[in-house]
């Protein structure tokens, strides 16, 4: 598992799901850094010499606790062989977990891995912030509590999550359920003080015992506030928005060179499908204005637990669309509203209605690709991670963004001769006509898709 240590990789980051994942990347590119996202650890060695972040998409974020920091630990252990001078651990800006995890566990995990050694003693190594907002997508913390948009976590959808609903939008209170240690705040009138009274009101707190900040953030000032007080600490938590501001602290650190182009890709080709097994607010308002545009198929848990009759005609419903000039996207899709939802998981369980799903959706995306299909766009978290194992994707190339948090991504997969352009969205984010309009914006980034006909689509 090991390699030469990169002497140009400043951020060694772990996300707990895959769409995470490529939205830490999105805005590590976008920022400069020249970035590289693997899927789980790797076991073979990779050249870093022209990478200055490398993100570790992990599945960890709903799995068993020990699972997830066993995960979390390996993929820290193999960043700090990498060199990585700082360690970021990526969650949704919306929170989730439950009273048992995953955040709290894994935070503990790493922050007890990354401890010096007693000549190295030092203050921050006990400590980390907690910083989940977004404010450019709508997730901001205010007084510890977090918003999505207007509304508090707990009123925003976010109430009927099918595997972490969350109920509490008090972050602190949150998060004391899932460690045994002091948990505080780092407020919004301190922020507006700057950066020195940031790191010294951190430092206040680590003197009290307290190893886990949440922090306030309102706008992307204090996002470049946080991070600047926080650039030196072993471990930093959080969304995607800290991953913006951090870049800018490590070229004042000198750490960090300036990059141009750091998110071009290859032309994109083949044909166009959409995956959605996400049942978040945003996504069915997506799902819902693709279908007054193109053609869909419906997967029903509770068809897919009596047979594999349901895959074979989503396969042959976009077999008959995916060929011919004027061969649109298709969208298959299990997201549904929270009644259907909650009618499934009543008679298979939660854990079996998502386990059919990602199984029925990780099924078709390797068929299809293998058969043509060269644009693809998969919604939700747990869905992605179930495609890019099935596609056996390691490596991602992170392109431009879609919308904010969400970047096309070029991999190469077995069979296929050109790069897969492979979009992964969680399913909380992009705009309404997101499953339209991302297509178009490939073919800006990269050129004039090939004719589908072309790769047998």
């Amino acid at each position: 598992m090991s390699s030469t240590p990169a002497a140009n990789l400043v951020l060694g980051a772990i996300a707990d799901d895959f769409t995470g994942a490529t939205d830490l990347a999105n805005n590590l590119v976008r920022a400069g850094m020249r970035t590289l996202q693997v899927i789980g650890v790797p076991d073979t060695g990779l050249a870093l010499d022209d990478v200055d972040a490398v993100v570790v998409a992990l599945k960890s974020r709903s799995c068993p606790v020990a699972e997830a920091v066993g995960d979390s630990l390996a993929a820290v252990e193999w960043l700090q062989g990498q060199g990585a001078r700082q360690i970021f651990f990526k969650y949704c800006s919306t929170f989730d977990s439950t009273d048992a995890g995953n955040i709290g566990p894994v935070a503990d995990a790493l922050l007890e891995r990354l401890q010096p050694t007693p000549q190295e003693e030092q203050l921050s190594s006990q400590q980390t912030v907690m910083v989940p907002a977004f404010p450019i997508n709508g997730r901001t913390v205010y007084q510890g509590h977090l918003f999505v948009g207007d509304r508090l976590l707990n009123d925003s959808g976010m109430q009927h999550h099918p595997l972490n609903p969350m109920q509490d939008a008090d972050l602190v209170r949150v998060l004391s359920h899932q460690t045994p240690h002091r948990v505080g705040l780092l407020a919004r009138s301190t922020l507006a003080e700057g950066a020195d009274a940031a790191r010294a009101r951190l430092s206040a707190l680590g003197e009290a015992g307290v190893r886990h900040v949440i922090c306030d953030t309102l706008d992307e000032g204090d996002l470049s506030v946080i991070a600047a007080a926080v650039v030196e600490l072993p471990l930093v938590t959080g969304g995607s928005g800290l991953g913006q501001a951090l870049p800018a602290e490590y070229r004042k650190q000198g750490w960090l060179a300036p990059v141009e182009n750091a998110g071009r890709l290859a032309p994109a080709s083949g044909a166009a499908l959409v995956l959605s097994g996400s049942c978040s607010r945003a996504t069915l308002g997506q799902v819902e204005h693709f279908l007054a545009r193109h053609e869909g198929f419906a997967l029903d848990p509770l068809a897919l637990a009596e047979s594999d009759a349901p895959i074979e005609e989503a396969l042959a419903f976009a077999r008959a669309r995916l060929t011919g000039a004027d061969a649109g996207p298709v969208l298959i899709y299990a997201s549904a509203a929270p009644d259907a939802v909650e009618a499934a998981q009543a008679t298979l369980g939660a854990a079996r209605a998502g386990e059919l799903v990602e199984r029925a959706l990780a099924t078709i995306s390797r068929t299809l690709v293998a058969e043509g299909v060269g644009r693809l766009l998969v919604a939700g978290g747990e869905t992605s991670g179930a495609v890019v194992s099935a596609l056996g994707v390691e490596e991602l190339r992170i392109g431009e963004q879609i919308d904010p948090g969400v970047p096309w991504t070029q991999t190469r997969v077995a069979g296929r001769e050109a790069p897969l352009s492979l979009a992964l969205k969680s399913g909380n984010f992009g705009g309404v006509d997101f499953f339209t309009r991302a297509f178009a914006v490939l073919t800006e980034q990269t050129g004039q898709p090939a004719h589908p006909g072309e790769e047998g689509a």
